[in-house]
C-alpha cells in the first residue's frame, strides 16, 4: 500500500481530500488488481471524478462525474483523455480555468482547443514545479 509520499506530485500539492481520494481508490485496487499500473490508473480514475488538475494541482471540481470522454467510457474506450482537465465543464468554466493559467488567445479558442491549451498549461506548470 503506497505512502503518501510515494503519491505524485500533483497530488501533494492538493487538498487533502484529493489524496484521500487517491489512496483509498489505489487501495482498493491494489486489493482488486494488485500494484501496479492498473492501481494507479484506477485512483487517477476516482481523482478526476471529483478534482480538476489546475496548473501543478488537483482543485474541487463543482460537479462530479466523468471528466472527458475516456473517463466516461470506460476502460475498453479508445477515447482521448484530457489528463485531468475537465472536458465537460462548460465553456465558460473553462475560460475561467484558461483566464488563471493566463492563457493568450482564448478568447477566439473553441472549447476542444481550450481544454488542449489548458492540458499543455497544466502540464508546463507540474514540470516547473518538479524542478523546484
Amino acid at each position: 500500500m503506497p505512502a503518501r509520499k510515494d503519491m505524485p506530485s500533483t497530488l501533494r500539492r492538493s487538498p487533502k481530500k484529493a489524496q484521500d481520494t487517491y489512496v483509498k481508490a489505489h487501495d482498493a485496487a491494489v486489493q482488486e488488481y494488485g500494484e501496479g499500473e492498473r492501481a494507479h490508473r484506477t485512483a487517477f480514475a476516482a481523482v478526476k471524478h471529483s478534482f480538476e488538475k489546475t496548473g501543478d494541482h488537483w482543485e474541487p471540481k463543482a460537479k462530479k462525474g466523468p471528466s472527458d470522454a475516456k473517463a466516461a467510457g470506460g476502460r475498453d474506450t479508445k477515447a482521448k483523455t484530457a489528463g485531468g482537465v475537465d472536458a465537460n465543464a462548460s465553456k465558460e468554466h473553462l475560460m475561467d480555468q484558461a483566464k488563471k493559467l493566463d492563457i493568450s488567445g482564448r478568447s477566439r479558442m473553441t472549447k476542444s482547443e481550450l481544454v488542449d491549451a489548458i492540458q499543455k498549461a497544466n502540464d508546463r506548470s507540474t514540470r516547473k514545479a518538479r524542478e523546484k
